[in-house]
């Protein structure tokens, strides 16, 4: 898998967030962006999801552009602000109307992904009750689930304990050996630089390699 930038800008009224970026990101990669607090990481995973459509400039996977309205089609598993579910529903429930709509995967593959967060014991809690960290473990769960070839994850580690964080890590870069691309946003230095094979830092507009 190749996703090639071309040209993206994104702008918000008068307001420049990304200016003329051109990159390109890889399979077998983990990638990192850095940069202080609206430098535009989150902006850039959201066109990446096809969640927004940039300004001027090209998105494209292995050369099919995408698009608003294709964005569904591609293979991309994302975790980006705050994760929302069903509160009154389970961390099962909400992990199974998901993986309802695609409809490839079933009971094993969910539970399979919440032990990978370390978040079975809570599967059967109902996300209202869930603390900060256990939502961001659900919203990691959600993004591995399906087998997803691209994953994108924004301030992942939020409110996680650090033996989970670690198991995460170790996940992530058994999912880059699979000829994943990886994706995460983070504004600690630690976890970008002992996880990352690249990292991205954005600055006034500008993304470069770091």
């Amino acid at each position: 898998m190749k996703i090639v930038l071309n040209n993206i800008s994104k702008k918000f009224k008068n307001v420049i967030v990304l200016e003329n970026v051109n990159l390109t990101l890889e399979s077998g990669n983990i990638y990192g962006l850095s940069g202080r607090n609206g430098s535009g990481k989150t902006i850039f995973l959201k066109l990446l999801c096809g969640l927004i459509k940039p300004t001027t400039g090209e998105i494209s996977f292995d050369n099919e552009l995408l698009t608003i309205d294709n964005g569904y089609m591609f293979n991309i598993g994302a975790l980006i602000e705050n994760p929302k579910f069903f509160s009154d529903l389970t961390g099962f429930q909400n992990l199974e109307i998901l993986a309802n709509i695609k409809n490839c995967i079933g009971e094993g593959e969910i539970l399979n992904a919440l032990k990978n967060v370390n978040l079975y014991d809570e599967k059967d809690k109902k996300f209202g009750n869930y603390s900060l960290g256990m939502k961001q473990k659900l919203g990691i769960a959600q993004a591995i689930m399906e087998n997803q070839e691209i994953i994108i994850l924004d301030e992942p580690f939020s409110g996680i304990e650090e033996n989970t964080v670690k198991t995460i890590k170790k996940l992530l870069i058994k999912e880059k050996d699979k000829n994943k691309i990886i994706i995460i946003s983070s504004h600690i230095k630690e976890d970008l630089e002992d996880l990352t094979d690249k990292i991205l830092y954005f600055d006034k507009g500008n993304v470069i390699y770091r």
